[in-house]
C-alpha cells in the first residue's frame, strides 16, 4: 500500500463488506497469499462502473477471477467481460469461480498471454481494466487504445508499485526495469493528445484514462 496505514485503516472502515461469491473469493486470496484488487479500488470502479453502465469490458489479468465478477455486477444489461490469463492454475481455478458465480455467459475467459491476445482482439469495449504484467505496460497501450471506444475508460492497477514509481529511494534494484517501462507507461498516457488521465493515489495507484 502506498497510503498511510490509518488513511487505509479509515477509508476501508466506510466501505461496505462484500457478501457472497466475493466475500468468499477475498477469504481465498488473504489464505493464499494471491493478490488482488484492493477494496478502496474495487469501490472506486463499482461506482466508475455505475456511471459508466458498460456493454463490454476488457480485463488483462483474471487470476482467480475476482475482478471479472466483481465487474460483471456493472454490466448494462447483455453486457459481457473478456477477461485474459496465461496461468494454468489461475486459469482453473478462476473457471471454476466463474462457473460457482452463475456468470458462464456473461465472461469469457481467454486462455494466453495478454499482450499475444490483445494484438488477436479485434473488439471495441466501453472499459478495460488493466491488471496483468506490469512490466508490460508500454505494449498494452496501443492495443487498449485501438479497442477503446470513443468515451471510454481505461483502468490500470499497480501504476505506483509500492511507491516506486514516484521515488528513486524506494526503488528495489531486480525492480528497476518494471519501475521504468512503468514511468514510461504513465509519461505516454499523460502526453497522449488523445486520451485525459489522472493518476489516483489509492490501493498500488490506479491510472484512471478517458478517450476522447
Amino acid at each position: 500500500m502506498i497510503n498511510y496505514d490509518y488513511i487505509n485503516e479509515y477509508i476501508r472502515k466506510t466501505i461496505k463488506p462484500s457478501s457472497g461469491i466475493l466475500k468468499e473469493l477475498e477469504d481465498y486470496a488473504r489464505d493464499n497469499r494471491i493478490p488482488i484488487i484492493q477494496p478502496e479500488v474495487v469501490s472506486m470502479l463499482v461506482l466508475l462502473g455505475r456511471l459508466l453502465k458498460p456493454f463490454r469490458i476488457l480485463e488483462a489479468g483474471t487470476a482467480i477471477g475476482y475482478s471479472a465478477i466483481l465487474l460483471s455486477g456493472i454490466l448494462a444489461p447483455g453486457g459481457r467481460i473478456d477477461t485474459v490469463e496465461r496461468y494454468g492454475l489461475m486459469i482453473e481455478t478462476a473457471k471454476g469461480n466463474i462457473k460457482k458465480a452463475g456468470l458462464e455467459n456473461s465472461i469469457n475467459l481467454i486462455e494466453g498471454d495478454a499482450l499475444d491476445v490483445l494484438k488477436c482482439l479485434d473488439k471495441q469495449y466501453d472499459m478495460i481494466f488493466l491488471d496483468a504484467g506490469k512490466g508490460q505496460y508500454p505494449e498494452f497501450l496501443p492495443e487498449c487504445k485501438r479497442m477503446l471506444k470513443s468515451g471510454g475508460l481505461l483502468v490500470s492497477d499497480n501504476v505506483l508499485y509500492k511507491g516506486m514509481i514516484a521515488s528513486d529511494g524506494l526503488v528495489v534494484r531486480r525492480k528497476k526495469t518494471i519501475v521504468r517501462r512503468m514511468r514510461d507507461f504513465l509519461d505516454s498516457l499523460c502526453r497522449d493528445e488523445d486520451l485525459e488521465t489522472s493518476i489516483i493515489p489509492i490501493g498500488d495507484g490506479v491510472a484512471l484514462t478517458y478517450k476522447r
